[in-house]
């Protein structure tokens, strides 16, 4: 797919690991800052077309001993950043005649949960029902809201996961036997921002190797 966004301005956020990331997730979550970055990225530019919400915050905590930071921090950064990132980006976007915008959001909330994670899980929810209101609201400028939900895909984010499970006993459960690769998560984003997808808003796309298909992890094995 390589090409078809020639010529298009983006801005993507949580691109970074490790420290990079961790300035990325407290930057997204505040909104001067996210309105100062897309600004300056359309000053700087001449515009802007496309933004993907990337960053996101995720920790275990049970639900009856949940810290109230942790609470904040993984609303803030999953799911209050897309309100900010839209009301900055929006206006660039319709001075262009029409723009992309797309969120990560996750299976985790809006089809499946997990113990321990019902702050991201609500997060992520939450995540797809602003995908759904806001491309309702910017059809008429030509601006599309799309997002992919992610399965279990081998990034660092996973390496507690994987060293609580183990990653065979993981990808055991998944009915196409591995873990995701970040490529494919950026294939599906690459096809929602081209003009391929243009007739495609208020949707998510699953890329999950088909671990939600079995009823069952039971029947995953078969």
């Amino acid at each position: 797919m390589t090409g078809r966004l020639t010529g298009k301005i983006a801005l993507v956020t949580g691109g970074a690991q490790g420290i990079g990331r961790a300035i990325a997730e407290v930057y997204v979550a505040d909104a001067h800052a996210v309105r100062e970055t897309v600004d300056r990225v359309a000053a700087v530019h001449g515009g802007l077309d496309i933004v993907v919400h990337n960053a996101a915050a995720f920790s275990r905590d049970p639900l009856d001993s949940m810290p109230l930071d942790a609470l904040e921090r993984v609303l803030a950064v999953n799911l209050k950043a897309c309100f900010y990132l839209a009301q900055a980006a929006v206006p660039h976007m319709k001075a262009r005649g029409g723009g992309r915008l797309l969120v990560t959001s996750s299976i985790t909330g809006p089809r499946v949960v997990m113990p321990a994670t019902a702050h991201y899980a609500a997060s992520k929810a939450g995540v797809n029902g602003f995908i759904r209101a806001a491309a309702l609201e910017l059809a008429a400028a030509g601006i599309t809201v799309n997002g992919v939900e992610p399965g279990y895909i081998d990034t660092p984010a996973m390496a507690a996961l994987k060293q609580r499970f183990g990653e065979e006993a993981i990808a055991r459960h998944i009915p196409l036997k591995r873990l995701g690769r970040p490529e494919e998560i950026a294939n599906a984003m690459l096809f929602l921002a081209s003009d391929e997808s243009a007739y495609i808003t208020g949707q998510t796309i699953v890329v999950d190797g088909g671990s939600m298909l079995p009823e069952s992890p039971v029947f995953a094995q078969a």
